[in-house]
């Protein structure tokens, strides 16, 4: 699977309310605590009121991946997954730094460095899409997001031009 084929958890700001269940499922499948501080996706507000999740983006050539002072992160070149050797992992922090999307957090117990990793050991996949109850959340690759904008874009200048 080449780098630009890499799924990763996307958000509709359409049909996000701003629940937060996905990070609390999050946090319960990866740390078996509801607490959403846990949870390695966020949902943040952008003004004035849409709601959106944030988690890895699974990055070609992640630069979370080549910050790290330790090589305690690498790549999985099948899924784009990151994963952190914990041995390794001192938590720094620049890793957090170079995560352009802010997908990346520091656990306060163990202060290790922690992404999504897609619920890699779910046999169901990522459980904040299972359980998104607005169904906001899916699996996509950018190619499939490109296409996506573009149809989006097609049929608004379609609308504009046979409007009355």
């Amino acid at each position: 699977m080449t780098q630009s084929a890499f799924q990763h958890i996307v958000c509709d700001p359409d049909l996000c309310t701003g629940c937060r269940i996905c990070e609390y499922v999050c946090s319960a499948t990866k740390n078996g605590a509801m607490d959403a501080n846990l949870s390695r996706i966020r949902v943040v507000r952008i003004e004035p009121v849409t709601m959106i999740a944030i988690s890895c983006r699974m990055c070609a050539d992640a630069p979370c991946v080549v910050a790290c002072p330790r090589e305690a992160l690498k790549q999985n070149p099948d899924t784009g997954v990151i994963e952190m050797d914990a041995n390794k992992c001192d938590g720094c922090g620049w890793c957090v730094e170079a995560c352009e999307f802010g997908a990346i957090v520091l656990n306060p117990a163990s202060k290790k460095a922690e992404m999504c990793d897609l619920c890699g050991k779910e046999e169901d996949g990522p459980q904040c899409v299972k359980f998104c109850p607005k169904e906001a959340l899916s699996l996509a690759t950018p190619e499939v997001l490109r296409q996506k904008a573009r149809r989006e874009v097609v049929k608004r200048l379609f609308d504009e031009l046979l409007a009355p």
